[in-house]
C-alpha cells in the first residue's frame, strides 16, 4: 500500500472550525483549537484533515462568503495559527486539505467591490452581470439554493448579479481568463505553504451557460432533493444552465497541472448536478480532479438496495477516477439519526462508519460521526443559519448537525468558557470524549479499533468491489486485492437477520475490528442488529 498515492483510500476528518474547540473565549471554535487536539485527531487513526473556511469573511454563510482568500479571519486566528496547525499535523503524520471556495466570494470582497461600482473599471465583468428584462424582472428563471430567484439587483450598475447561493454571494465570471487567473493564483498560495489537498466546495458550479438560457421545469414527482430540502422552490427546476457547464473541464485540467506541480497533493471535488455520478465519472477523468464526492449517500434512503445501486451505479461509470463516500457532513442531518430514527442504539453509529469504510474509494468522516453525536434539535430562536430560518418549520436548516464538539461533560460540553455560538445538547455532552476515553466498549473505542484494523486490511483500503445479491435488509459485497477476497456484509435493521450467502468457497472470519459480529455456519450467516461481518474467501 505504501506505493499508492496517500490519497488513495485515505480516511478524512472533516473539522468544522467553528465547532470544533474554542481557545479565546469567544463561543467560536478557532485554529488553536485545532492544534490544541491534534493529538487526538491522531488518536483516531485517520489519514487527513479537511478543515471547513477559515478565511477572511463577514460569516454571512459561516465562511463559504470569502472576503479574502489569502488570510484567516481573526475570529480563527491568524496565518501563523495555520502555519503552526500544518506544522504539527505533519509532525503527527497527519495531511492536511483545505477547503476552497472557487465559484464565489462574498459581496465585501475586494473583487466585487470594484466590479460593483460601473461597467468599465478593470473588473467589471469579473462577476456575472446582466440587463433587465423590459419589464424589469431578472435576465432568467434561475433558483437560488438557498429560495427565491438567482439574481439581485445592483443599483450601481443597474444591473442584475448572479448569486447561486445567498445574495451576499456573487458568481464569479469564469469566463473570463483573468478571473481563472487569479483563482489559481489564490489556490498557489496555499500549495506554497504545504497544504496537502483541497476539497473543492461546488466545484461544478464555476462556470454558467453564456446565453443565460431559462431552466427548464422538473415534473413534481422528480424533485428529489440531493443535499437540499425537496419543497425547496430550487428543486422545481433542471439545473441545466447555471452550473455544470462544459467550459469547466479546460478550467479543471488547469487546476489538475498546477497541483501536479507539488508532488502528493490532491484535489476533492463537491459535486452537486443532475447526473451527480456522471459528472463524477467526467470530473476524474484523465488529468482533472483525482477525486469526487456527491450528496448520493447524503439522503434519507437507508436500503440495501439503494446503496448498491448508487456505489454499482458510480463504478459503471467512473473508469478512470477515483470516489470519495460521505454518509455526515457539515450541510446534511447526522446520519445516526437521518438513518437510525429517534433513539439509536448506541453499536449502529460504529456499524455505519465500518460500512462507508469498507465502500471502494476514500472516505469523509465528519466530526461527532466517531462519538455515535445524533442531530441536535436546535430551537429557532437560537438558529444561525441563513437557510434554515428561510425554510423554518419544514426544514430546520444545517444547525442541527453543528453544533459544538462535546469534548468532556461539564458545562457548554468543554468546547468553550463562554456561551458557544451554537448551544452544546445534554445529549451530546453525555457522549462526550472524556466520558468515552476510559470505557473500552464505547463508539470512541470501537472507532480506534476499526481504523486500526482497516489498514491492516489492503482489500478494504484499495481493492476492486463487487456486491453480492442478498435480500434486504443486508448489504453484502467483497473486496479484492492482489489475490486477497474480503467478503463484507452488513445488517442495516434492528432486527436479528439469517442469510445465505452466495458465495463458492470457504470463509475464514476476519475479528480485530471492534464490531458487533456477526456468525457463519458454512454459507449460512447470522447477523444481529446492526451487525458486520468479515471474512477472508477461501
Amino acid at each position: 500500500m505504501s506505493q499508492q498515492p496517500w490519497w488513495r483510500g485515505a480516511v478524512i476528518y472533516q473539522i468544522y472550525p467553528r465547532s470544533f474547540q474554542d481557545t479565546n473565549g469567544d463561543g467560536v471554535g478557532d485554529l488553536p483549537g485545532i492544534i490544541d487536539k491534534l493529538d487526538y485527531i491522531a488518536s483516531l487513526g485517520v489519514d487527513a484533515i479537511w478543515i471547513s473556511p477559515f478565511f477572511k469573511s463577514p460569516m454571512a454563510d459561516f465562511g463559504y462568503d470569502i472576503a479574502d482568500y489569502r488570510d484567516v479571519d481573526p475570529l480563527f486566528g491568524n496565518l501563523a495559527d495555520f502555519d503552526r496547525l500544518l506544522a504539527g499535523a505533519h509532525q503527527r503524520g497527519i495531511k492536511v486539505m483545505i477547503d476552497q471556495v472557487l465559484s464565489h466570494t462574498s459581496v465585501e470582497h475586494d473583487w466585487f467591490k470594484e466590479s460593483r461600482e460601473d461597467k468599465t473599471n478593470p473588473k467589471a465583468d469579473w462577476y456575472v452581470w446582466a440587463d433587465a428584462n423590459e419589464d424589469g424582472t431578472p435576465p432568467n428563471n434561475w433558483l437560488s439554493l438557498f429560495g427565491g430567484v438567482a439574481w439581485r439587483w445592483e443599483p450601481r450598475r443597474c444591473q442584475y448579479y448572479l448569486h447561486n447561493f445567498l445574495s451576499s454571494q456573487p458568481d464569479l465570471n469564469f469566463h473570463n481568463p483573468e478571473v481563472q487567473k487569479a483563482t489559481l493564483d489564490n489556490v498557489k498560495f496555499w500549495l506554497d505553504k504545504g497544504v496537502d489537498g483541497f476539497r473543492l466546495d461546488a466545484i461544478n458550479f464555476c462556470f454558467h451557460d453564456k446565453q443565460l438560457r431559462d431552466n427548464p421545469a422538473k415534473p413534481k414527482d422528480k424533485r428529489v432533493g440531493r443535499g437540499f430540502s425537496p419543497d425547496n422552490p430550487y428543486a422545481f427546476q433542471y439545473h441545466w444552465y447555471n452550473n455544470t457547464q462544459p467550459e469547466n473541464l479546460p478550467f479543471l485540467e488547469e487546476l489538475r497541472a498546477l497541483v501536479d506541480q507539488y508532488p502528493g497533493a490532491t484535489t476533492l471535488g463537491e459535486i452537486s448536478s443532475e447526473d451527480s455520478l456522471a459528472t463524477m465519472a467526467e470530473y476524474t477523468e484523465g488529468r482533472r480532479l483525482h477525486m469526487g464526492y456527491s450528496f448520493e449517500l447524503l439522503t434519507d434512503d437507508f436500503t440495501a438496495a439503494y446503496i448498491r445501486g448508487t456505489v454499482e451505479g458510480l463504478e459503471a461509470k467512473m473508469t478512470q477516477g477515483w470516489p470519495c463516500w460521505a454518509i455526515s457532513n457539515h450541510d446534511v442531518q447526522r446520519v445516526v439519526t437521518r438513518w437510525g430514527g429517534a433513539a439509536p442504539p448506541a453499536h449502529m453509529a460504529s456499524m455505519l462508519t465500518a460500512l462507508v469504510c469498507s465502500l471502494r474509494g476514500s472516505v469523509c468522516v465528519y466530526q461527532g460521526e466517531e462519538l455515535g453525536l445524533a442531530e441536535a434539535d436546535v430551537a429557532f430562536e437560537d438558529l444561525q443559519d441563513p437557510y434554515g430560518i428561510t425554510f423554518w418549520p419544514q426544514f430546520k436548516g444545517r444547525d442541527g448537525c453543528r453544533t459544538p464538539m462535546p469534548w468532556t461533560g461539564g458545562e457548554h460540553g468543554g468546547f468553550s468558557t463562554a456561551k458557544p455560538w451554537l448551544p452544546v445538547p445534554d445529549d451530546h455532552r453525555s457522549k462526550a470524549v472524556a466520558l468515552q476515553e476510559g470505557q473500552h466498549d464505547s463508539t470512541l473505542a470501537s472507532f480506534r479499533t476499526f481504523m486500526a484494523w482497516r489498514k491492516t486490511q489492503a482489500a478494504l483500503v484499495l481493492g476492486e468491489i463487487r456486491f453480492l445479491d442478498c435480500p434486504e435488509p443486508v448489504l453484502a459485497f467483497v473486496r479484492e486485492h492482489e489475490g486477497k477476497q474480503v467478503l463484507v456484509a452488513f445488517n442495516l435493521s434492528d432486527a436479528q437477520v439469517e442469510v445465505t450467502l452466495p458465495i463458492e468457497g470457504g470463509l475464514k472470519p476476519l475479528s480485530g475490528h471492534g464490531l458487533l459480529e456477526g456468525l457463519a455456519e458454512g454459507k449460512a450467516l447470522r447477523l444481529p442488529s446492526y451487525g458486520s461481518f468479515f471474512a477472508e474467501l477461501g
